[in-house]
């Protein structure tokens, strides 16, 4: 019964963070591309994050623990990999929170606004960073438990949806887009970024604690959920809401069905950045304490309060600060884990890691220049 719970918290802490404010940005995609598109980059994506976090996963169980990414790189590959990771790591945690803190602060100040009209617009983003702030203090037990019944409702939610808006489900919405020269690459890093918890699995390993050989058996487990969850959302969104689809998704739910279910879809929007803000804040707190060695109370204010800042400061379109980040910051952390599953198995996997290296050189150089443009 143990050894089933902790299978269970592995697989709700990867995939319940995973899925997480990407999601948000897929229907939009999808209505630019088609959905056969989305499918071809998921199963080809998906392929990619697995490997990568299996490479990850190997070198977690060759690397001591209560160590972070930046500790990795430094113990296989060196100062400059660690200088590297760190920037990596640090720019693009701070970036998911910031996304998460716009997307579902958006969502409950919209809720909040159902029940007390007047509330200001920061004030659903002030209320989902203080709950935040305070949760991010939490042991990673407490974390899993969340993502556990976050990813639970999550589902239940996502049913709902589909149920009710049946009735307006129309296939052919899902064909509308037109893949064209020019957008052909469009959804590559929002899909990276929606498919990447390599973050995470140090803190799975942690959590496997005697029964750590299990935890490369598990990581195909913890990218096919977040990829069924994803085209399933997809396919409801864009099949009710068709040219009408928005940038955040839910949104254009409102056309369309009544005010108690579009909360019902604001909450599940809510609950998805929540629960990963809290895993993923709590990674970076880490990362602060455990590699930078500062300490623990600093750690958590700079974890928190730098999104915030970075919001006030005008960062508030979260569709290019997801492709940003998954395009740029996660390559490089995709490349980084590849030279350190290098280290540990010089003689496998050769033309593969070459391949990996290639696509994530490719999807970086194509997401600078798309944000210079």
């Amino acid at each position: 019964m143990k050894s089933l719970s902790k299978t269970i918290s592995v697989i709700s802490l990867i995939s319940g963070t995973i899925v997480g404010v990407g999601l948000f940005a897929l229907p939009y995609i999808a209505l630019q591309v088609g959905f056969w598109t989305m499918l071809f980059y998921f199963l080809f994506l998906g392929g990619v994050a697995t490997v990568v976090h299996l490479f990850f996963a190997e070198v977690s169980l060759e690397t001591p623990d209560l160590k972070r990414f930046p500790s990795f790189a430094k113990i296989h590959l060196g100062s400059i990999g660690e200088k590297v990771a760190f920037f990596s790591t640090i720019f693009g945690l701070l970036g998911v929170l910031l996304s998460y803190l716009i997307v579902g602060g958006g969502f409950l100040n919209t809720i909040l606004n159902s029940f007390w009209s007047g509330v200001s617009s920061f004030g659903g983003i002030f209320v989902f960073f203080v709950l935040g702030s305070i949760l991010i203090f939490f042991d990673i037990k407490y974390i899993s438990s969340i993502e556990f019944w976050g990813l639970l409702l999550f589902i239940l939610v996502l049913m709902a949806l589909f149920f009710v808006g049946l009735p307006f489900l129309k296939v052919d919405n899902l064909f509308i887009g037109t893949l064209t020269q020019k957008n052909f690459f469009l959804p590559y890093g929002a899909i990276l970024f929606s498919l990447w918890g390599a973050a995470l699995i140090p803190e799975a390993e942690e959590m496997l604690d005697g029964q750590k050989e299990k935890l490369k058996k598990l990581i195909p487990f913890t990218i096919l959920i977040p990829v069924i969850i994803y085209l399933f959302f997809i396919f409801v969104i864009l099949g009710v809401c068709g040219q009408n689809t928005t940038e955040s998704a839910i949104g254009a739910l409102s056309n369309f069905f009544p005010p108690y279910v579009l909360n019902l879809a604001l909450f599940f929007g809510f609950l998805t950045c929540f629960t990963s803000f809290i895993a993923l804040g709590l990674t970076l707190k880490k990362v602060f304490w455990f590699d930078l060695k500062i300490k623990r109370n600093i750690s958590w204010v700079i974890t928190c309060f730098v999104p915030l800042f970075l919001y006030f400061l005008g960062l508030q379109d979260f569709i290019q600060i997801i492709s940003i980040i998954g395009g740029v910051l996660l390559a490089i952390d995709g490349i980084l884990i590849i030279f350190m599953h290098r280290k540990i198995r010089p003689k496998q996997f050769k033309i593969l890691r070459y391949f990996l290296i290639l696509i994530f050189i490719f999807g970086i150089i194509y997401e600078i220049v798309y944000f210079v443009k």
